[in-house]
């Protein structure tokens, strides 16, 4: 891993060959890159624009986003400098999809990229259910556009909040095609340091980190309500719910600068991470997030504090972004 003059990290994604920026720019969630807050796709525009300027080369994005055509206006012209993922559904309304409708979805996402190569494609959020699925009916499909060179690298994502466990990326991550992954890993939901990172670090399989922030640290009343909730259960301490601050610990000389920083930093260090995702509508944010994920690992004491208190959570902080809770409960 090297450093350039602009401060940005790179490192080798997998096995794949590819170049990327640790810290990698995220194109869903509840941002959106502003589109989720009624940003423009101008402004919109411009936070990419802003983030590949800070050394950002690694952009992820997916058809369910509504994001795609935002990177491809952005990226015009500095295409070849750039590593773009992209996503299709792995389900509709009536079910799993077909090998064709992934074609036909991977057609639609080069057009709104406007490019003729995706170099990493998703099958997106993948249920355990539908596992054997994806594997017989999908990964082939994409795996013929892979030989006319339409994507590079087929990877896979999974479905945090309906897949806790992460039993889904636990078989992906051991066998063929799968070349990259995106999974769940937090300061509250460490079970990929165990059950996921170990595997795909042995196999060089790429790894992207998603759900590392999202509404737990970055919303206090959504980690006072998570600490109320693993209190009753026996799962935290009881003085955790009692605080208004219940992660300050990390929070010193030497230590984190926000939770923002303190969750960024966490995940960032740990063996068999690539690229740590981040999202934002607001281009002052784009630097401190970045800044975050260059900075070196927590200070161990805070590290293992973190890991003796959390270590054995299960599925905390996967919530769903704001827009798709809304549209559920409609």
């Amino acid at each position: 891993m090297r450093r350039q003059d602009n401060s940005m990290q790179y490192t080798i994604l997998g096995n794949t060959g590819l170049k990327v920026s640790v810290a990698g720019l995220g194109c869903g969630g509840n941002s959106r890159l502003g589109l989720g807050s009624g940003g423009t796709d101008a402004q919109a525009v411009d936070v990419v624009r802003a983030a590949l300027d800070l050394g950002v080369n690694f952009i992820d994005t997916a058809e369910a986003y509504g994001t795609e055509h935002v990177v491809g206006q952005a990226v015009a012209g500095r295409r070849d400098k750039v590593v773009i993922s992209s996503k299709c559904r792995s389900r509709n309304p009536t079910g799993p999809i077909s090998g064709a409708d992934a074609v036909k979805a991977l057609e639609n996402s080069l057009r709104l990229l406007k490019t003729d190569y995706v170099d990493i494609y998703h099958l997106h959020a993948v249920a355990p259910a539908n596992y054997e699925h994806a594997m017989k009916e999908i990964a082939p499909a994409l795996l013929r556009e892979k030989e006319k060179g339409k994507l590079r690298h087929l990877g896979v994502t999974e479905t945090g909040p309906n897949d806790p466990r992460q039993e889904m990326m636990a078989r992906a991550i051991a066998e063929p095609p799968w070349e990259v992954v995106m999974f769940a890993y937090s300061m509250m939901n460490q079970g990929a340091r165990r059950a996921i990172l170990p595997t795909a670090k042995t196999r060089g399989v790429g790894t992207l980190l998603m759900f590392v922030v999202r509404n737990i640290f970055s919303r206090p009343t959504a980690l006072k309500q998570a600490m109320a909730d693993l209190a009753v259960s026996g799962q935290v301490p009881a003085e955790f719910a009692r605080s208004d601050a219940p992660l300050s610990f990390l929070i010193h000389e030497g230590g984190a600068t926000s939770l923002t920083d303190a969750a960024y930093r966490f995940v960032r260090h740990e063996p068999g991470v690539d690229v740590v995702l981040f999202g934002t509508g607001k281009q002052e944010h784009l630097r401190a997030n970045i800044d975050s994920i260059l900075r070196p690992p927590l200070p161990e004491a805070d590290m293992r504090k973190l890991r003796d208190l959390f270590g054995k959570l299960v599925g905390v902080g996967l919530d769903l972004p704001d827009a798709v809770r809304a549209a559920a409960k409609a």
